[in-house]
């Protein structure tokens, strides 16, 4: 944190010409982001101050975790945020934002954050107001529509990687019941822990490890190529097919997408890609794992229910393979070379 401190100082000093300026200057509390959605969170800050802007991340914040990201002694400006939840959750709830910022795939700080340089790429921030927190610092949460408190945030949280692990804990709406406890006793039945592991600090990444590994419950991808593999996957419910993607699986491992209650049918799509997010060709084919039903996809993360007419609204048309999963069963799917 000392470092976010200095370093937005040092930015600011240059674009004010004067330190002196700063110290005179407004200074904030500390800043303490709080998530209260149902995923997950990496966040990146940023600060506006005297024309000059710098960014930092990543700062991983578990549902209903909070965590202080800026300490005080700096001068006032404008605070931003950009989040993004890891990528086996496939498509969440997307972030829109003013402010194209650059970030860093791994832990950044950087100093003049309005112009990206070779490893780094813009992401859009919104700018928050923290209000102030019982203990003396701003605080700022992280909420969706659901608008959860911090115990049906948990709740919630633990529900969605139930489902993506196939165990039956839908929907996914914080509310604590017989669905919910029979799944996640389930859970650490199956993978040999106690109740209270329930309550550890460490207990949804035990859950997103378990979650990337194969099960034998729902559908399980997995990656055997040496490439990253982007899928997608379709849920028909007897009423709709539904496609949703896109499924980041790295190389050398597995992932869940998730599949909440019985749907009458899956259906599944991948295809590798380089480090450009180019497709993979393989002899002049392009190296992907599909099939003859065609869905609708489009390049950015998505989720679509209907599927007449892909091209004519601006979609992309996809084959997807059927994939027959027993009730209470599971299907692996390893995607690998061709011989």
């Amino acid at each position: 944190m000392r470092t976010v401190r200095h370093l937005v100082a040092i930015a600011a000093a240059l674009a004010a010409g004067l330190a002196s300026d700063l110290a005179a200057a407004p200074a904030w509390a500390d800043l303490k982001l709080c998530n209260r959605m149902s995923y997950v969170v990496d966040a990146a800050i940023a600060v506006d101050a005297d024309g000059a802007t710098a960014t930092r991340g990543w700062f991983r914040l578990d549902p209903a975790q909070c965590r202080t990201v800026l300490q005080g002694d700096m001068p006032a400006g404008r605070l931003l945020l950009h989040a993004r939840t890891p990528a086996f959750y496939g498509a969440p709830p997307a972030q829109a934002g003013t402010d194209r910022l650059c970030v860093s795939s791994g832990d950044f700080t950087i100093a003049a954050a309005r112009d990206c340089r070779a490893g780094q790429t813009p992401a859009p921030f919104t700018e928050i107001k923290p209000s102030p927190g019982e203990d003396g610092s701003l605080v700022a949460y992280l909420a969706e529509d659901s608008e959860y408190d911090d115990e049906q945030a948990r709740r919630a949280g633990i529900q969605r990687v139930l489902v993506m692990g196939g165990y039956d804990a839908a929907p996914i709406d914080g509310v604590d019941g017989p669905k919910t406890q029979g799944a996640l006793a389930a859970f650490l039945k199956a993978q040999g822990l106690p109740p209270e592991a329930a309550n550890a600090p460490d207990f949804f990444a035990v859950m997103m490890k378990a979650v990337q590994a194969p099960s034998a419950r729902g559908l399980t991808w997995c990656n055997d190529t040496p490439y990253k593999i982007m899928a997608a996957v379709g849920i028909d419910d007897g009423r709709t097919v539904a496609t949703r993607g896109w499924y980041s699986v790295e190389a050398g491992s597995c992932l869940h997408p998730d599949i909440p209650g019985q749907p009458r049918q899956i259906y599944s799509f991948a295809e590798a890609v380089d480090g450009s997010g180019r497709t993979v060709t393989v002899g002049s084919k392009p190296l992907n794992w599909g099939g003859p039903r065609a869905l609708c996809t489009r390049e950015r993360k998505f989720e679509i229910a209907e599927h007449g007419d892909c091209a004519a609204r601006g979609l992309a048309s996809t084959g997807f393979a059927a994939t027959d999963i027993a009730p209470g069963g599971g299907k692996t799917l390893r995607f690998a070379l061709p011989r």
